[in-house]
């Protein structure tokens, strides 16, 4: 169960092992694990993946995967008001509940993994991609600003939130200072954010709040989390170090996990939506570059 909701939250864990892998794939997002084995190390960095709008804890399995490969536990989550099966929640709900569910979850595995003693207790990082990206920042101590949100959408009525009503919505519903309960957790010492969300509705101040290494990855061509009114509004505002990379011939969703090619036919629609990359542009050569310089960053900013 999701702590503090009365529906089921789906969580995956990546970690280094000694154990044997299969010569064919075990899960349901397609790689070869040695399920069950017993984690290789102590104290191993962890780092929670935030998937983005109706994704699942599969949406970023290649991230977490090269994660445990170099030493780190990865904690996969399915955002329980907002995933691939639960698409119809409200906007000002799983804007709330997200970063409350990622923070309980660092609790839930450290008191609850029959292997936790495997974990650092505070060496935490978070990966977030788009809506994730909010996720993350809001748990590091950032809290979005549902007014300044608005004025944006007066001044930029084609930014992409705007145009599909969601900032309307939060207007209506989303009390901001609410979400000051789960904003910053000492545990957590980095935050990688790719196509982060909702950049324009964070303030100066609030992102002053965000004192620990910041990466954030943005792609040229997002139409749907263009740079300079999300990554670009972040990165120039926050105290501490941050890398900025912005992605040559990357969309919005050139960040997922490259696709499994059998789901052109079983949901064309979907392929089209969220598989399908500018013309040139690599997903898979992409990929080896990203988790690479994610690993390096976490290694950078948490492993002493």
């Amino acid at each position: 169960m999701a702590p503090g909701s009365e529906q089921a939250m789906d969580i995956g864990i990546w970690y280094p092992s000694e154990g044997a892998v299969p010569a064919s794939p075990n899960t349901p997002f397609g790689q070869a694990l040695a399920i069950g084995a017993e984690p290789a190390g102590s104290a191993l960095p962890v780092v929670i993946l935030s998937h983005g709008n109706g994704g699942w804890m599969g949406s970023h399995a290649d991230t977490a995967l090269a994660l445990a490969d170099a030493g780190y536990v990865a904690i996969g989550l399915t955002h329980s008001d907002d995933n691939s099966k639960n698409e119809n929640v409200a906007p000002s709900v799983w804007m709330f509940s997200r970063p409350r569910e990622l923070i309980a979850s660092i609790d839930e595995v450290q008191q609850h993994w029959p292997d936790a003693r495997h974990m650092s207790e505070d060496q935490i990082g978070v990966f977030g991609f788009s809506a994730g990206g909010y996720t993350a920042l809001v748990a590091a101590g950032a809290v979005p600003d549902i007014d300044l949100a608005v004025q944006h959408c007066k001044v930029q009525p084609l930014e992409y939130l705007c145009v599909i009503g969601v900032v309307d919505e939060l207007a209506d519903n989303l009390q901001s200072g609410a979400l000051t309960e789960f904003a910053g957790d000492s545990r957590i010492k980095a935050v990688s954010v790719a196509a982060p969300a909702f950049g324009f509705t964070f303030n100066a101040k609030s992102l002053q709040a965000v004192t620990v290494p910041v990466q954030i990855w943005s792609g040229a061509l997002d139409e749907r989390v263009p740079h300079d009114s999300n990554g670009g509004v972040i990165s120039s505002a926050l105290p501490g170090l941050n890398e900025v990379e912005i992605v040559a011939g990357a969309g919005h969703f050139s960040y997922l996990t490259p696709c499994d090619p059998a789901m052109q036919a079983a949901n064309a629609g979907l392929w089209e939506r969220i598989c399908v990359d500018a013309t040139g542009f690599d997903r898979l050569a992409f990929h080896d570059t990203f988790n690479a310089r994610v690993v390096e960053f976490f290694d950078k900013a948490m492993v002493p």
